[in-house]
């Protein structure tokens, strides 16, 4: 909970950076030549992220919905400014963070013997 009271007193641009930082260390085992190349991927990454925060903090606060009026008489309702705006920003950051994530060296899994092979093989 602190952390987050520690958030809210920071600027966005130094949320952003602290997003930046964060990234850097999940994402530190891409090789350092392909790390130089998606770096403005990473800083778009931390930036929608800190945004989508902000985002749906208004989202909570002033809901899904938002009023309109065209001209005098005509009133109505409509999907609020920031949920569609979050809904796109969304997209892009999940492609983001995907296109990051592919870039991950792939782990072998090692499968640890459970005897099922002995077993089957020894019939």
């Amino acid at each position: 909970m602190r952390d987050k009271a520690i958030k809210k007193d920071l600027s966005k641009e130094e949320r952003i950076n602290q997003e930046v930082k964060r990234l850097n260390k999940i994402f530190s085992k891409i090789d350092t030549k392909t790390k130089k190349a998606v770096h403005s991927l990473i800083e778009n990454a931390a930036f929608m992220s800190v945004t989508l925060d902000d985002l749906q903090k208004e989202i909570i606060k002033n809901g899904v919905v938002s009023e309109y009026q065209n001209g005098e008489n005509q009133w109505g309702t409509k999907k609020s400014p920031e949920v569609e705006i979050y809904n796109t920003m969304i997209k892009n950051h999940m492609a983001i963070m995907k296109q990051l994530a592919d870039l991950l060296p792939k782990e072998e899994i090692k499968q640890e013997d459970d005897g099922f092979e002995e077993f089957v093989n020894s019939k």
